[in-house]
């Protein structure tokens, strides 16, 4: 369970793609994706679904602001920071 407040997260779905989320309980919201239950459409049916980047951002404000911009990064540039190669700040603008 998450600290309180927002965190940023990234899952890999069995085909390999990749899909960016923001929740106050990350554990929690993969279970949801998972049973399909309250989960994202896009998930469904692309599971197993390997939990692969948690960050924890603080206030929803700013966890909205920050998936805007990682979902729009390149897989490369969200692979890089899944591996621990970039960081979120270097990364955003």
């Amino acid at each position: 369970m998450d600290n309180g407040g927002y965190s940023l997260y990234i899952v890999r779905c069995a085909d390999g793609s990749l899909y960016t989320g923001i929740s106050t309980d990350v554990d929690r919201r993969l279970q949801e994706h998972e049973r399909g239950l309250r989960g994202s459409k896009y998930l469904r049916g692309k599971g197993p679904l390997r939990l692969e980047y948690r960050q924890h951002l603080g206030d929803r404000s700013i966890a909205s602001q920050v998936e805007f911009h990682v979902k729009r990064l390149d897989r490369r540039d969200k692979e890089d920071l899944i591996a621990g190669q970039r960081t979120l700040s270097e990364l955003l603008p």
